[in-house]
């Protein structure tokens, strides 16, 4: 049986717990593909899972199959294919967000192969290496589902995005721009130039000044933070207002519905047309990838503890083939 290297934990924790082994390389079922990984992008959901969920109240907490290959986002190329499958072929270049948001089956995506639905999977854009193409997925894909599908941005609005800067949060920026949105980047001071580069309008460096003290007449905030003092951006809000959250917040609901304020988010899922549009957007350089750090496969809990430093500008990836370049 032909095996591979996975990056796999057998229980959960510290980084420390992701550790490389040989295993046992997939086979393609129906409707699935077989994808040679060469990169894979790494998400908040990949150290939630590790932690065993442990930011979630105990009651609400998934069941993690042990020993867990992390992963959902990947760039490669398609090794084999299974029965009924059509639209691909072997050697096609593809990426995705892979069977997100099951946590049973998983995407797999730390390992030198994996397998995903057909269509869970775009043709990758020419102009981008496989490492960019890999730190797409999951934020391109929650950015475009909040900009298009919860918040139906129209033109003209005022959306301020908080953690503008991260992986959502520079996503989000530029598709709200390219729905002629006026938008105010929130982030620390050395994320400016960056955030300019991508359209910003206006920037607040959270560092040295309040949002909710200069900010006033925003009809969208997307919040890439949350927290417990989410409830901070209320005033910036104009009345009739709309928060989308990204992740938990306390934003004193029964306050915002006073002001008018309403919410809307929905949870990010694997969908290959929606991937493909992405991939228009990136060929036509209408979009950009914010790329923070990226490790070998073998380093994925070195990769894990910096994201656990905080303060990431754009998207952390491991480079699953080591020679390719982007």
């Amino acid at each position: 049986m032909p095996t591979m290297k996975a990056v796999r934990m057998h229980r959960t924790g510290e980084p420390g717990v992701l550790v490389v082994e040989e295993v046992a390389r997939p086979e393609p079922g129906i409707g699935e593909v077989l994808v040679q990984v060469h990169a894979a992008g790494m998400n908040p959901p990949d150290w939630y899972a590790r932690r065993g969920f442990a930011n979630i109240p105990e009651e609400l907490r998934p069941t993690i199959p042990l020993p867990y290959t992390p992963g959902s986002d990947i760039s490669g190329v398609v090794a084999a294919v299974g029965h009924g499958i059509t639209e691909w072929q072997e050697g096609d270049e593809v990426f995705g967000l892979v069977r997100f948001p099951s946590l049973e089956r998983g995407g797999r995506g730390y390992a030198e192969y994996t397998t995903s639905p057909a269509f869970h999977l775009a043709r990758k854009p020419v102009n981008l290496g496989h490492v960019e193409a890999a730190a797409v997925p999951m934020a391109g894909l929650t950015a475009y589902q909040y900009v298009f599908d919860h918040i139906k941005l129209g033109e003209g609005r005022r959306v301020l995005v908080n953690g503008a800067a991260g992986g959502v949060g520079h996503f989000a920026v530029q598709l709200a721009k390219l729905q002629g949105a006026y938008v105010i980047g929130v982030a620390s001071g050395r994320h400016e130039t960056f955030l300019r580069e991508l359209g910003v309008d206006e920037f607040v460096d959270y560092t040295t000044t309040r949002a909710e003290d200069e900010v006033r007449d925003v009809d969208v905030l997307i919040d890439t933070v949350g927290g417990p003092d989410a409830h901070r951006f209320l005033p910036v809000l104009r009345p009739g207002g709309v928060i989308s959250p990204v992740f938990h917040g306390e934003y004193h609901r029964e306050r915002a519905a006073e002001l008018g304020i309403t919410f809307r988010s929905g949870q990010v899922h694997s969908d290959g047309k929606q991937m493909a549009e992405l991939g228009r957007l990136l060929e036509e350089g209408r979009l950009r990838v914010g790329l923070d750090s990226v490790f070998p496969l073998a380093e994925a809990a070195r990769a894990h503890e910096r994201a656990e430093r905080g303060h990431i500008q754009g998207k952390i990836v491991l480079r699953v083939v080591p020679d390719q370049a982007g």
